[in-house]
């Protein structure tokens, strides 16, 4: 049999061989680091027998799926320690996530904070066992007995909702054996860096009506630098909180009146007023128009758009004259009468029509955070209606307005292509053609991207933009969806130059997503320092004594006559208090002013970025930070402020 490795290069063996044997077979060092394998473009076990001619490629912790193996693997060695300790505790579910793992259990007596060391030091004492782990399959009314028989009700629930016909399968090391469909690692030796991080409470299932679960999570990996860097990360996180970081610069709270709906305070409302107005002018320099559509329409039209079929559970809705109406959870069917409102030819072709829509989108309560996700948000959309012509072009039009949003605000980020999810409508031959369209502009603008298989939007695929902030975490925010279904299902049409009716295509795309979401990971990302075009306070006039305050209001004047948001401090306090107060509260300059100031018509300016920048005159200042601001500059850190 032949066997076609990642690099191209052929293996040939006269014998069905394991995925791990291959790996050894290849370098010893390989198959140390092994965690899974892909065969045929299928993440499996590394005990995989393969006994035919196949492609290959052995998948280490460098690779997504390599780490959720060994994460995965980490999760079972949670739950043995955690039934070492506590042997009457009932395991669920204990899956990879993303940057580590968790596990939900049932205790009679909750876990707590201080159960984790514990759980800890019983976790190192089975990597330190090297416990072979091995993979063993029942049928399933065999497994429904074992799991009995080990008083484990949540597995055996997983299991009855499987087919009368399925092969059920276990991995076991040592004394702990778990219902698991795999990949693991071979042994739990390699798991030596981990640590357990939180504990939440989680409900069966996800279902409100369920037992609530304690959820302990926890992160692993390879090598314990990496593990100390992850969480020196997370502390950093917490440090930047939008959450806390909201309240301390008054920008948004949330209250128990409105689960999940923002209050944006003044300070927050000029943050999101000035990213609007950026949305603006650059959607304007780009050809757009800006609509705006009811927050509530009938029930004909999501049935026609298909969200009624296919997104009715996250819909808020309501009764008016006897007839249903939805309020919207998304643009788009607003957009589409738009472009009905009136005929259409070719020569009106692209329509971009923006719009900064508010939706409501029901989210279960356990699901709510801060700013990231809400129940009701601002979406930057654009709708663009276009020829199949046109679709290329406009493609790399947009994903370019993306790329120049975050660049300017220091983002990094890689690009996803999500194809079609099992829950879609339209025929295959548009999808492919979506799919096509989508993968050729992506290629013609040269944006390395990868493949999300099933991920896709129930109407079209798309093109995911995820952001990297600050301290290297991503976030999913801009996105392309190609759409062949609404345009049909509306029956839309314009006149080509054959004089005859066509149906146009339609993109559907966000830069920022969600504004409130992006405002909170701006607050993240900058840990609350917005640079000086953003921020919602850019001066604090700050007068030596009360004998100058008189300068100091003729300052306030001068730059609130320039644009500029300042604000003038005017308490009996100690000077050092003011400066301290400005600086926990972000704000980029300091204008210190006194006697020589007055006299010499200038500011001692004192700015986030640098400390002490010396006396300056007033007109000059002004000058400099108006082409600070005009022109976005996102000004570095020349020394930490004392």
């Amino acid at each position: 049999m032949k066997i076609t490795l990642k690099d191209g290069s052929v293996k040939e063996y006269g014998q069905a061989m394991s995925v791990i044997d291959i790996a050894k077979d290849i370098s010893e060092g390989l198959a140390r680091a092994a965690c899974a394998g892909e065969l045929n473009g299928e993440v499996v076990d590394l005990r995989t027998v393969v006994d035919e001619d196949s492609q290959l490629n052995i998948l280490t912790f460098d690779s997504d799926e390599g780490k959720k193996a060994f994460r995965h693997t980490a999760s079972h060695i949670l739950a043995q320690a955690v039934k070492r300790i506590y042997p009457e505790t009932k395991l669920a579910i204990g899956p990879s996530i993303d940057n580590g793992f968790y596990y939900d259990m049932e205790k009679d007596t909750p876990f707590t904070q201080d159960d984790l060391a514990k759980i800890e030091a019983e976790m190192k004492k089975i990597v330190k066992e090297n416990l072979e782990i091995t993979c063993f399959t029942k049928p399933r009314e065999e497994a429904i007995a074992f799991m009995k028989e080990r008083k484990e009700p949540y597995k055996v629930e997983l299991i009855e909702d499987l087919p009368e016909d399925s092969i059920i399968s276990f991995y076991q090391q040592g004394e702990f054996v778990d219902l698991c469909a795999g990949p693991h690692l071979m042994t739990t030796k390699p798991v030596k860096a981990f640590k357990l991080t939180s504990i939440a409470g989680a409900y069966w299932r996800g279902d409100e009506k369920n037992q609530m679960l304690t959820r302990i999570y926890g992160t692993a990996f390879t090598k314990k630098a990496e593990l100390k860097d992850y969480l020196t990360m997370m502390e950093e996180a917490k440090k930047r909180d939008h959450r806390k970081l909201g309240k301390e610069l008054g920008l948004f709270m949330m209250r128990e009146e409105g689960p999940g709906f923002p209050f944006f305070l003044p300070n927050g409302m000029v943050l999101k007023n000035t990213l609007l107005d950026y949305w603006r002018e650059i959607h304007t320099k780009a050809g757009y128009v800006e609509i705006s559509t009811p927050i509530m329409l009938s029930r004909h039209l999501w049935e026609t758009s298909g969200h009624w079929d296919h997104y009715k559970e996250n819909m808020y809705t309501t009764v008016i004259d006897e007839e249903d109406f939805a309020i919207k959870p998304m643009n788009c069917p607003g957009g589409v009468l738009v472009y009905q409102s009136e005929p259409r030819s070719y020569r009106d072709l692209p329509l971009r029509m923006g719009e900064l829509g508010l939706v409501h989108r029901h989210e279960k309560s356990g699901q709510l955070h801060g700013l990231m996700r809400v129940r009701c948000f601002t979406q930057d959309d654009a709708h663009i209606f276009m020829t199949p012509e046109q679709i290329k072009d406009e493609i790399k039009g947009v994903a370019e307005l993306i790329d120049q949003v975050y660049s300017l605000f220091g983002f990094k980020y890689h690009v996803e292509l999500s194809t079609r999810p099992e829950d879609s409508m339209g025929s295959d031959e548009d999808w492919e053609l979506a799919t096509d369209s989508l993968r050729a502009a992506l290629e013609d603008l040269g944006l390395d991207y990868v493949v999300n298989e099933g991920d896709g939007a129930f109407y079209g695929p798309k093109i995911d933009f995820h952001l990297e902030d600050s301290i290297g975490r991503t976030w999913q925010c801009g996105t392309i969806q190609l759409d062949f279904q609404l345009p049909l299902r509306f029956d839309l049409h314009y006149v080509g130059a054959d004089g005859e009716k066509h149906r146009p295509i339609m993109i559907h795309r966000v830069a920022f997503g969600s504004i409130e979401r992006f405002i909170g990971i701006l607050i993240e990302h900058f840990a609350g320092a917005f640079p000086t075009w953003l921020a919602p306070v850019q001066v604090k006039v700050i007068p030596i004594s009360d004998k100058h305050l008189e300068y100091g209001q003729e300052v306030l004047n001068a730059l609130k006559a320039a644009g500029i948001r300042a604000q003038i401090d005017t308490r009996a306090e100690k000077m050092g208090y003011k400066i301290r107060e400005a600086q926990l509260h972000k704000i980029p300059y300091m204008l210190v002013v006194g006697g020589k100031e007055e006299e010499n018509h200038a500011v001692s300016v004192r700015s986030r970025f640098k400390g002490d920048e010396g006396q300056k005159s007033l007109a000059d200042f002004i000058a400099d930070i108006k082409t600070e601001i005009d022109d976005k500059i996102n000004r570095p850190i020349e020394k930490d402020e004392k």
